[in-house]
């Protein structure tokens, strides 16, 4: 991409978006076209048809996305499969019969089979039965992989993605019931440390691992990939099987989580971990060999992402 494109990030208020909105920008991309919800709802399709019409787009980022938690997906699987299958029709047609060549994609690693080997390879997809409390979700992100793959095989366009394992960060979402697991333990470790709280308590036993990556090492990540050449980026994938990995490269368990939660937010008291409730998967890791070998590693250590997220969450919650 040369710096004076006209690139469009879609969901740039969002957690991904706005990490990628940053990283363009550091990078001295200065030509960057952005829509609020408000002023451009992406599951209309025309009003999507006329805006790219309007704006004659070089690139596009698809980072916009209903999401949500275990909860929200649970409550709301009728939102999240429709909302989510309508933004990406709509988005990838709009940059192809507009004359968009090249797009990228963000996905999530819930597209994965629920018993997929660890760590979880591209050639995975498409092996299973999914997680079915997020099935409706993985399904519409596992369809947004396959748009992109049709546009390419039918029309020969240049339409790429990504699947992120579990992120964090600054722009996360800290609801106490529709939110991921870091945000939603910073908030309980730090409402025990105001409420003086001498234990807080964790589902499951804390044994199972999983792979956490702060959302700016995610939007390098993206603006690396967009940025390879189609020889390079067809050279290490299939016409079938286009999608990529990106994760950390390192699992954590939960017991280990919850630790450093509390260690940055700086709760003295004891850590519980309620085993009765149901652990889930026992490991969820990405391969993200394939990235790696393109030429991207994540940088961001836990510890150093978690104290930004927790700064993140008191200028979000209290300020």
């Amino acid at each position: 991409m040369h710096k004076n494109a006209k690139i469009y990030v879609a969901g740039h208020r969002g957690m991904v978006g706005g990490a990628i909105v940053r990283n363009l920008l550091a990078q001295g991309y200065i030509n960057l076209i952005t829509r609020t919800h408000n002023e451009l709802d992406l599951t209309n399709q025309a009003a999507v048809e006329c805006f790219f019409a309007e704006e004659k787009l070089d690139y596009v980022f698809l980072a916009a996305a209903k999401v949500g938690g275990i909860h929200a997906n649970n409550t709301y699987p009728a939102q999240f499969i429709r909302d989510n299958l309508m933004i990406e029709a709509n988005v990838i047609h709009a940059a192809h019969i507009n004359g968009v060549q090249r797009l990228l994609f963000l996905g999530s690693s819930c597209i994965y089979p629920k018993f997929a080997p660890q760590p979880m390879r591209e050639d995975a997809l498409l092996t299973g039965l999914l997680e079915q409390t997020n099935e409706p979700y993985a399904i519409a992100k596992i369809a947004g992989i396959k748009l992109c793959e049709s546009y390419n095989r039918q029309y020969g366009r240049d339409y790429r993605s990504v699947m992120p394992t579990n992120l964090y960060g600054p722009g996360d979402n800290y609801h106490p019931e529709n939110s991921h697991v870091i945000p939603a333990l910073i908030r309980r470790f730090h409402e025990a440390k105001v409420g003086n709280s001498s234990f807080v308590t964790v589902w499951g036993t804390g044994s199972p691992s999983r792979e956490f990556l702060y959302v700016d090492d995610m939007a390098s990540a993206c603006v690396h990939v967009m940025n390879l050449s189609q020889e390079i980026y067809s050279a290490y994938t299939q016409p079938m099987q286009s999608h990529i990995n990106v994760g950390f490269g390192q699992d954590i368990s939960i017991s280990q989580l919850a630790s450093a939660v509390g260690k940055v937010v700086g709760y003295q008291g004891e850590i519980i971990f309620d085993a009765s409730k149901p652990d889930g998967t026992l490991r969820k890791m990405m391969d993200s060999s394939r990235l790696n070998s393109l030429g991207w590693r994540a940088l961001v250590p836990l510890d150093a992402g978690l104290a930004v997220a927790y700064s993140d969450f008191l200028k979000q919650v209290y300020s």
